[in-house]
């Protein structure tokens, strides 16, 4: 019996060992109740805006170390776009886009803009939540539509392992790592345009896709302008390996949770959009005021709003789209009017289908160069984990 417990206990620390030095925080990882507690613990570690910087690189930098992102390929330009099948709709086009992240990895998508006479428009990047074909659904398109018809260039793509971003699985090891990067290609796509300004750009997106919205902003303070919605949360931290499969939120030195990067947008203006049937319940008396003190140390309360839907639930159906279409007017000074009558009118946008949107087809072809396979791609960036 004594041996017997001696190996169970043995088998019981080399788990504890291991999940320590993975460190990685993940789902549920801590109760509502425990991230309540903590989160008034994160708060009495800082009291002035020097304090917070301090604070704010340690997690900033804990992003970077713990998705190894500074393993990835720095490339500039070099996007080898692949664009077609333009089609104007009613005040905005769309066309089918690719650009290679990087050599032989591409992100697929569809650029959305509008038809005006502006030489310069403000940008939105479009990243989507956990669905196979979530991309050319009626809603993330009326979300791109509106905005374009609106005033903004948006580029809506497909998460790795979804849609047309096939070349690997979902849930790869470094998920988290290529999602990010492949975010960043987009805003650096965006950004090399020449009819968009690059003081005006926005990202948005529902769920996982909020995850890729914070995550970037927090990193990169070329986004002007975040929406991450039904996502910020002190107790959980995503439940897939895209959102928490890498150690983000703890090192040796520092613990953190997705409020606290969320606020690394701060000053820049953030709308927290929350729902009662989720993960974001408790955002107006827990996240949301954390969140204010953070932008109060810049003197900018504001610039960060939350829209809490108590009778809503886990989605990024019409109401939150109406909050976000508001914020981003406002705050990228969109210039046309938008369609409202007794709400927003997303009416006159045309649902295309899926073959429609589809960047690769019988006439254009993914490029042969293209990586496939999980070992192909990790191979090439010569990432191990």
């Amino acid at each position: 019996m004594k041996i017997y417990l001696s190996i169970v206990f043995l088998l019981l620390f080399n788990t504890i060992a291991s999940a320590q030095e993975n460190r990685l925080c993940q789902g549920h990882f801590w109760t509502e109740d425990e991230a309540n507690a903590i989160m008034k613990k994160f708060a009495s570690e800082w009291d002035d805006l020097e304090s917070w910087e301090k604070r704010r690189n340690q997690i900033k930098q804990g992003i970077i170390n713990g998705m190894e992102l500074n393993k990835m390929p720095r490339i500039i330009g070099k996007f080898n776009t692949i664009i077609h099948s333009k089609r104007t709709m009613d005040g905005y086009t769309v066309e089918n886009i690719a650009i290679e992240s990087f050599p032989g990895f591409y992100i697929t998508g569809n650029l959305y803009k509008p038809i005006g006479d502006e030489k310069k428009y403000a940008a939105v990047l479009s990243p989507h939540g956990h669905l196979a074909d979530k991309r050319f659904t009626h809603y993330v398109q009326k979300r791109a539509a509106v905005l374009a018809r609106m005033g903004a260039v948006v580029f809506a793509y497909d998460m790795i392992g979804y849609g047309e971003n096939d070349q690997t699985k979902h849930k790869m090891p470094i998920a988290l790592l290529l999602q990010t990067y492949n975010s960043r290609r987009v805003l650096d796509y965006l950004i090399s345009r020449p009819d968009v300004d690059s003081n005006r750009i926005g990202m948005t997106g529902g769920s996982g896709g909020g995850t890729q919205t914070f995550m970037l902003t927090a990193l990169d303070d070329r986004i002007s302008v975040a929406i991450p919605a039904v996502q910020i949360s002190a107790h959980f931290f995503g439940g897939c390996v895209c959102e928490s499969g890498m150690p983000v939120h703890q090192s040796a030195n520092h613990q953190t949770n997705n409020v606290e990067i969320a606020a690394l947008c701060a000053p820049r203006p953030m709308l927290m959009i929350s729902d009662s049937g989720d993960w974001t319940r408790n955002t107006p008396r827990i996240e949301f005021p954390y969140v204010q003190r953070v932008y109060a140390q810049y003197n900018a309360e504001n610039r960060v709003e939350n829209v809490h839907l108590p009778l809503e639930r886990h989605d990024y159906a019409y109401s939150k789209r109406a909050a976000a279409y508001n914020f981003f007017k406002h705050h990228l000074k969109l210039p046309y009017n938008t369609p409202y009558n007794n709400g927003f009118d997303e009416s006159y946008v045309t649902i295309l289908s899926s073959d429609e949107l589809k960047v690769f087809n019988d006439k254009h072809k993914r490029p042969t160069n293209a990586l496939i396979g999980e070992q192909a791609i990790m191979e090439y960036l010569k990432i191990g984990l």
